[in-house]
């Protein structure tokens, strides 16, 4: 059985697009796959099929009806999770969430857990994503963009999941749309700095990615 949780540099940088990737290359070679975004701010109810839990069922092959079994912490203002959770009178219960993801990492034989926005994105007064992934103790794949200033935002990311002890499985540089080096140079600039991690390009694909040799590769560091 293998369980990653999957965070980022910071928020609309690919995390979604690549997990459900990953898990749709899972399902054609024929594992069991479970997908889980235990918490989303910026969701709009009318349109569920286009929010990031959403896309993960789609890729699972499951209905649009089923957004509470994998997400139950549903917000609609897209901000940081402590700040949407007010403007609706409610707070997130940080345990609450620990439990569920423990619970969702062991239900398949691939499980992946994809995080809300960037590693340090505050979930309540006190926790962050940090320390969300740090009580699960699951591998981490880190998603990153390509835009200018992702190599700084990588890095910073890097050290403080360094600092938790925590491992990262892979680092995967999803090419942005917004101007930067090219994805090439980016990715080989990031491993210079990246103690042995290896460093994944992904190109911009239109439609469904899961064969392209990116994922392929980004799932066999997760599998190890």
């Amino acid at each position: 059985m293998t369980a990653i949780f999957v965070t980022g540099t910071g928020t609309d940088i690919g995390k979604t697009f690549l997990s459900a990737a990953l898990i749709r290359h899972w399902r054609a070679a024929g594992h069991r796959a479970a997908a889980f975004k235990p918490v989303a701010s910026g969701f709009d109810p009318a349109t569920p099929q286009t929010s990031d839990p959403g896309v993960l069922l789609a890729a699972l092959g499951r209905q649009s009806t089923e957004i509470e079994k994998i997400s139950p912490w549903r917000f609609a203002a897209p901000l940081s999770p402590d700040m949407a959770a007010a403007r609706e009178g409610r707070a997130l219960d940080f345990e609450a969430i620990v439990q569920f993801s423990r619970s969702a990492a062991a239900s398949a034989d691939r499980a992946l857990i994809e995080g809300v926005g960037g590693v340090m994105v505050p979930l309540d007064e006190r926790h962050t994503v940090l320390d969300w992934v740090s009580a699960l103790r699951l591998p981490v794949l880190l998603v990153a963009g390509s835009y200018l200033g992702t190599i700084s935002h990588t890095l910073t990311a890097l050290r403080v999941l360094a600092q938790r002890n925590l491992t990262i499985a892979a680092i995967a540089v999803s090419e942005s749309a917004a101007p930067g080096a090219p994805l090439d140079e980016t990715v080989a600039t990031i491993a210079r700095f990246a103690d042995l991690i290896e460093v994944v390009g992904v190109p911009r694909l239109a439609g469904d990615a899961h064969g392209h040799p990116a994922i392929a590769r980004i799932a066999t560091l997760i599998e190890g």
